[in-house]
């Protein structure tokens, strides 16, 4: 993380952790997000079963995912598990590990890009901290509506461009895709090519991708791909609607069903 939001981990917190030190007891880390803290991982919290020789599970260097199973802040002291980690617990903390790192990174570009030195940088960053608790779901926010997602904060307007900027450059805007499913049937001897014009026929809106993919006679499925559900869902429901009043219009028959979300 950028800027750690308190300088102590909490009770029970999945924490990024690196083994600086290895004893037959147990290790000595040091907490990635929190400079200048270590914490100790005894051997009885590094697996589930007994364990004879710490080095077969444990090397200096090694980056963990550990959970903070005790803490005393009077003594500063913090004791970590690895065996209270589950795989999902592990998934999560490095994906949002990730999130992390992608905000701090498209911040600091920003920050170059206007040429001004880190305690700036560190301002704009708490200001953004302060509204959403992650950077990088700012930058998502500013992606989706642009500056304005930035109102109300003490940010000044060259960095709010500035940063709207970088998230059009830098980010590919969140897609979502609904699908219909179409029965259609002609029993006209062009019957295929009636079909197949009906469904050419239908063109998907501005911002919206759309396909058409034949799953057996007499159905077939339309996908439709945008930015939100809202605007997905009503341009599947024009382009279904759409195709099945072409096949009728040839004395087809036409009908369709949309999908549940997944």
């Amino acid at each position: 993380m950028l800027m750690p939001k308190k300088n102590l981990p909490e009770q029970d917190e999945l924490v990024l952790a690196t083994v600086k030190k290895i004893m037959d007891y147990g290790a000595f880390c040091t907490l990635d997000e929190y400079e200048g803290q270590e914490a100790f991982l005894h051997i009885s919290e590094v697996a589930s079963r007994w364990i004879k020789n710490i080095r077969e599970f444990l090397h200096e260097g090694q980056h963990i995912v550990a959970r903070v199973y005790k803490f005393v802040p009077e003594k500063n002291q913090i004791d970590l598990s690895l065996k209270r980690v589950t795989d999902a617990d592990r998934k999560r903390k490095l994906d949002s590990s990730k999130r992390d790192r992608r905000g701090s990174m498209l911040l600091m570009v920003a920050a170059k890009k206007m040429k001004v030195k880190k305690p700036e940088m560190d301002a704009v960053g708490a200001e953004l901290l302060r509204k959403w608790g992650d950077i990088y779901e700012a930058f998502e926010a500013v992606l989706d509506e642009g500056e304005k997602a930035l109102d109300g904060l003490q940010i000044n307007d060259a960095w709010k461009k500035m940063l709207a900027a970088v998230a059009a450059e830098s980010m590919k805007r969140k897609q979502v895709n609904v699908n219909a499913v179409l029965t259609l049937t002609s029993l006209d001897e062009k019957g295929v090519e009636i079909l197949k014009n009906a469904v050419l026929a239908a063109k998907a809106g501005a911002g919206v991708e759309a396909s058409v993919l034949y799953m057996g006679a007499p159905r077939y499925q339309l996908k439709v791909v945008a930015d939100d559900y809202k605007g997905a869902e009503k341009e599947l429901g024009r382009m279904a609607e759409e195709i099945c009043e072409n096949v009728r219009k040839a004395k087809g028959k036409a009908e369709f069903k949309i999908s549940e979300r997944k």
